[in-house]
C-alpha cells in the first residue's frame, strides 16, 4: 500500500494514537507546569537560597531522562511497551507526590529526580509503531509530537494561575495523581499490539549508534537542541523574577504569557511555509537561531520593563517554537535513512541533557554572578550554535516515506534497495528484511511514486 494513500486511519489507530498522545503529553505537562512559578516556591523552602539548588531541582529530571530513555527504549522491546510505561508513570507518580511533600529544597531535587526516571518516551513512540501502519505511522508521530508545543504552551498559563489556587505542592500531587490515572488510558484505550517488533524509523539501534554520533551534520542538531533547552531553563530562574521586579504579581503572569505564546505560533506559520516550499529550511534556521539570540539579549536589557520583557519574550518564543518545530525536520531530512530512530532518540536524549545543564549552571551563576552572567552564559551557547549552524551543509529537500514489503531474503533486499533507489525522484533507499519495511527518502518535485508503487506490487 502507498505511503500516500488517502486511506483514513482506522478507529483502533485512532484510538491509539490520541490515547498516547495524552499520555505523553500528561507526563510533559507534568514536567513543564512548573517552570513558570518554582523560582517564587523555592524561596520559602530551607535551602531555596541557594541558586544552584534551585536550577538543580528545576532541570533535575531531564539528567534521568536523558540517562534511561533510550535503556527504557531497549527494555520496551524485551518486556513489552505497555510494562514500560506502567513503570515510568508509577515513577513519575512516586517523584510527584515526594516533591509535594518535600520539606526542602533537597527532597524536591529528589522527587524531580525520580520524575525524570519514569523515562517512557522512547516505549511510546514504539508502541505507537506497533499499533500504526506505515502509511499513518507519521502522522500518528507527528500528533503525539505537537502534544509537546501544546502542553507546553498549556503549563506556561496554567501555572501561575493553578499556583495561587492550589500552590506547588498542589500541582505536584495533581499531576502525580493524573500519572496514576494515566494507567488506566493505556489500560483501558490503548489497544495491545497484536505484533511488537523494532522499528528503525522510531527506535534506537545499537548498531547505529557509531554512525550517528559520528555525523557531523547530526551532531551540530544535537548541540543546537542542548543550547536550546539549556537557554530556556536557565531563563526560568531569571523571567518570572524579572516581571515581578518589574511590578507584576505572580498571578497575573499567565497576562504576558497567553498573548506572547498565541503571537508567537502566528508569526512562525509563514516562515515554516516558506522554508518547506522553497527549500529554504537552513536559511529559515539560521535566522530563527540569530532571532532567538536578539530575544535573549532584549531579556537582558529590559529587566525593569513589563511591555520591554513582554517584547523580548515575545520574539524569544517565536524563534524558540520555530526552532523546535525545524530541528526534528532536520534530523529526518539528514539521519541516514536506516537510522533515523537512532538519531531522534540521541537527539531527544541530548535535549534533556541540556535542560539540566542549563538549569543547574544557570542556577550557580545567577546565584553567585547575577542575571547578567547568566544571559551571558545563554548568549554565549547561541552564539556558537549560530555559527555551526551558518556553517552547515544545507539539507536536501526530501521526505520520508514507507512501504510495507513482502518477505525475501537479504539478497532480494539489497537489489529491492537498488531498484527503488534508481527510480526517479528518490534519494535514499533501503529495505528491512526484519521489519518487511522498505524506507525511502525523496524528493517530492521529481518522486515517481507510480514506479515505486508498481515495483514493490510486481514483488507480490
Amino acid at each position: 500500500m502507498s505511503a500516500s494513500s488517502s486511506e483514513k486511519m482506522s478507529p483502533d489507530e485512532l484510538r491509539a494514537t490520541i490515547g498516547l498522545a495524552g499520555v505523553y503529553g500528561l507526563r510533559m505537562f507534568g514536567l513543564f507546569i512548573i517552570l513558570p512559578v518554582f523560582a517564587f516556591y523555592a524561596e520559602d523552602l530551607p535551602g531555596g537560597d541557594n541558586y544552584t539548588l534551585v536550577g538543580i531541582a528545576l532541570g533535575a529530571y531531564g539528567l534521568t531522562q536523558a540517562i534511561l530513555q533510550i535503556p527504557f527504549g531497549w527494555l520496551s522491546d524485551r518486556i513489552g511497551r505497555k510494562p514500560v510505561i506502567y513503570l515510568g508513570l508509577i515513577l513519575f507518580a512516586i517523584g510527584s507526590l515526594i516533591a509535594a511533600s518535600a520539606i526542602d529544597i533537597y527532597w524536591v531535587i529528589v522527587g524531580r529526580i525520580i520524575q525524570g526516571s519514569g523515562a517512557i518516551s522512547a516505549a511510546i513512540m514504539a508502541l505507537a509503531a506497533d499499533l500504526t501502519r506505515e502509511e499513518h505511522r507519521t502522522k500518528a508521530m507527528a500528533t503525539i509530537g505537537m502534544t509537546i508545543g501544546t502542553v507546553f504552551a498549556i503549563s506556561l498559563i496554567a501555572a501561575p494561575v493553578l499556583n495561587q489556587w492550589i500552590g506547588v505542592p498542589g500541582i505536584f500531587a495533581m499531576t502525580g495523581i493524573l500519572a496514576l490515572l494515566a494507567m488506566i488510558v493505556v489500560n483501558k484505550i490503548i489497544p495491545d499490539p497484536r505484533i511488537s517488533r523494532f522499528h528503525s524509523d522510531t527506535e534506537v539501534s545499537s548498531a547505529s549508534f557509531a554512525s550517528v554520533l559520528q555525523n557531523t551534520q547530526l551532531l551540530r542538531l544535537n548541540y543546537g537542541i542542548f543550547a536550546l533547552h539549556a537557554t530556556l531553563m536557565a531563563l526560568w530562574l531569571v523571567v518570572p523574577l524579572t516581571l515581578r521586579q518589574a511590578g507584576m504579581a505572580a498571578s497575573d503572569h499567565w497576562q504576558i504569557y497567553l498573548p506572547v505564546l498565541l503571537l508567537s505560533i502566528v508569526f512562525i506559520i509563514p516562515a515554516i511555509i516558506y522554508s518547506e516550499k522553497k527549500a529554504k529550511l537552513k536559511h529559515v534556521f539560521v535566522a530563527a537561531i540569530a532571532f532567538l539570540l536578539i530575544g535573549q539579549f532584549l531579556l537582558a536589557i529590559t529587566y525593569n520593563s513589563i511591555w520591554g520583557t513582554a517584547l523580548a519574550l515575545l520574539v524569544f518564543f517565536a524563534a524558540f517554537n520555530l526552532l523546535e518545530a525545524s530541528l526534528p525536520s532536520l534530523i529526518s531530512k539528514i539521519a541516514p535513512v536506516g537510522a533515523k530512530g537512532t538519531a531522534i532518540g540521541i537527539y531527544s536524549s541530548t535535549q534533556f541533557l541540556g535542560a539540566f545543564a542549563g538549569a543547574a549552571a544557570g542556577g550557580y551563576l545567577f546565584g553567585t554572578h547575577g542575571s547578567y552572567a547568566l544571559y551571558m552564559f545563554c548568549g554565549s551557547l547561541l552564539i556558537v550554535w549560530l555559527a555551526m549552524a551558518a556553517t552547515m551543509k544545507a539539507p536536501a529537500a526530501v521526505r520520508s516515506r514507507m512501504y510495507p514489503v513482502v518477505e525475501m531474503d537479504i539478497d532480494q533486499s539489497r537489489e529491492l534497495s537498488r531498484q527503488l533507489a534508481a527510480i526517479p525522484g528518490v534519494y535514499e533507499a533501503l529495505v528491512l528484511v526484519n521489519e518487511r519495511v522498505a524506507y525511502l527518502k525523496v524528493d517530492m518535485k521529481g518522486f515517481d511514486e507510480e514506479k515505486v508503487n508498481q515495483l514493490l506490487g510486481e514483488k507480490t
